[in-house]
């Protein structure tokens, strides 16, 4: 039987691969020269700290913003660390980096509302449906087109490929390691690239909740009604987080197969297969993740 595991999770970057622990952030990268250099950071989520963020529903919101910083943080080490490679890299105190961090991503929340809320929103309302169970199928299944154009058209792009195939990486190296095998390059190859808890999964997920919650709540007829749809997404994202989190921990029983079969089809998008170097970053930032201090 297998021990229990801490529960980790993470994403890919620029040429790396980031993993959060309970307890620990480990960004991996691959330099131009073969070498991997990394950053490891304490980190103890808010819903851990403070016992009203650990709520149901709340924890997801705590989590999506958390992820959220994480992420960008981490992609803006990998990228000094390609601007370092190229002779680009520029000094900036820590000051202006939380800044650039904070405004990155207060800039992503309003983009992502706007382009997979607003923007359904507005192309369902030029379709002259009425009835309130149409308009919100209609407005869905805009917002279900935009996210799966977004996907195929941001796979087009070759460095994004690269970021595929090291979230493949992610995911494999994570299988092993909930599975109790080695963390070493010839057990990871085995697993699969796909993973119920992956962010491509939640955000399929939040767009299938929202369909639903946004037809109990019916047709907006004015910019009042509209904002409370937006302000209703964290709601959303809580739900959809909760969702994920039953399909993540119960991933053999039948339930849990069923709703992660959606986002599990959908990473054939967003996931590739890697070769043995990206694995061998994968497990480093895990290993690191995990507090241990051994090569791969």
């Amino acid at each position: 039987m297998v021990p229990e595991r801490l529960q980790v999770g993470g994403q890919a970057v620029i040429e790396g691969v980031m993993i959060k622990s309970p307890g620990l952030v480990a960004t991996s990268v691959r330099k131009g020269t073969g070498e991997i250099v990394s950053r490891v950071e304490a980190y103890v989520s808010l819903s851990k700290r403070f016992r009203i963020f650990g709520f149901p529903i709340i924890r997801g919101v705590v989590n999506l913003i958390e992820q959220l910083y994480l992420g960008i943080k981490s992609l803006s080490f990998s990228a000094d660390v390609a601007s370092e490679e190229k002779g680009q890299a520029k000094k900036s105190s820590e000051a202006k980096k939380n800044l650039a961090m904070g405004a990155t991503l207060i800039l992503a929340v309003i983009v992502a509302f706007a382009l997979f809320f607003y923007l359904p929103l507005v192309v369902a309302s030029a379709t002259g449906v009425r009835g309130s169970v149409g308009f919100n199928i209609v407005d869905g299944l805009v917002r279900l087109g935009i996210f799966f154009v977004y996907l195929a058209v941001v796979g087009l792009w070759k460095e994004m490929r690269r970021v595929f195939e090291y979230h493949g990486a992610e995911h494999k190296s994570i299988h092993a390691y909930e599975s109790g095998d080695s963390l070493d390059v010839e057990a990871v190859k085995k697993y699969t690239t796909r993973h119920a808890r992956c962010g491509t999964s939640f955000l399929l997920v939040v767009m299938l909740v929202s369909l639903i919650v946004f037809i109990f709540m019916g047709r907006p007829h004015s910019i009042s009604e509209r904002l409370v749809r937006l302000a209703a997404v964290p709601i959303i994202a809580g739900i959809s987080y909760e969702i994920i989190r039953i399909a993540g921990k119960n991933q053999k029983s039948r339930l849990a197969k069923i709703l992660s079969a959606p986002g599990l089809l959908l990473q054939a998008f967003t996931t590739r297969e890697p070769s043995e170097d990206q694995i061998e970053v994968a497990l480093d930032a895990l290993k690191k993740a995990l507090g241990e201090e051994v090569g791969c």
